[in-house]
Formats: C-alpha cells, structure tokens, sequence
C-alpha cells in the first residue's frame, strides 16, 4: 500500500533529487523513498543497538572471551601494528 504526502522542501534539495534522479534514471519519488528508507532503518538501528547494549553485561562479555581458544589469529584476522 502507498500513500501519499506533501512535502515541502528548500529548492535546493529540489533540485538535487532532480539531477540525482534523471542520473539514475528513476523517479523523484524513488529517490525520496530510498532516502526515506534509508534513514529510517540508521535510525531503528540506533534503537536495536541502543537498547542491546543497554543489557549489556561486563561479567557475560568476560565469561565469553574466557571461552576463545588461545591461539594466533589466521593472517587475514590479525590486527594492523
């Protein structure tokens, strides 16, 4: 289901998603969707992680490094000097 909405917006950013989109050759609308979308989840992000980290607890995080077998990481893993 879509619906519909007005916006209102500088001319700048008008103008903008105007390039951008004949660029892409996709509507305005898609653009405006896509952006929409986009910070929507960065945001529902910031949420999930938020609220993850709240249950955080020092001791788990400990008890499950405790559990990593002591070896040397494989090249690829290892850390930049």
């Amino acid at each position: 289901m879509s619906n519909t909405i007005s916006l209102r917006i500088p001319s700048s950013y008008h103008r903008a998603i105007q390039k951008l989109a004949k660029e892409e050759k996709v509507s305005m609308n898609q653009i405006i969707a896509s952006a929409v979308g986009e910070k929507l989840s960065a945001l529902q992000t910031e949420d999930y992680l938020g609220a993850r980290a709240s249950r955080a607890s020092q001791r788990r995080f400990e008890a499950a490094l405790a559990e990593v077998p002591g070896i040397e990481p494989e090249i690829h893993d290892k850390m930049p000097d």
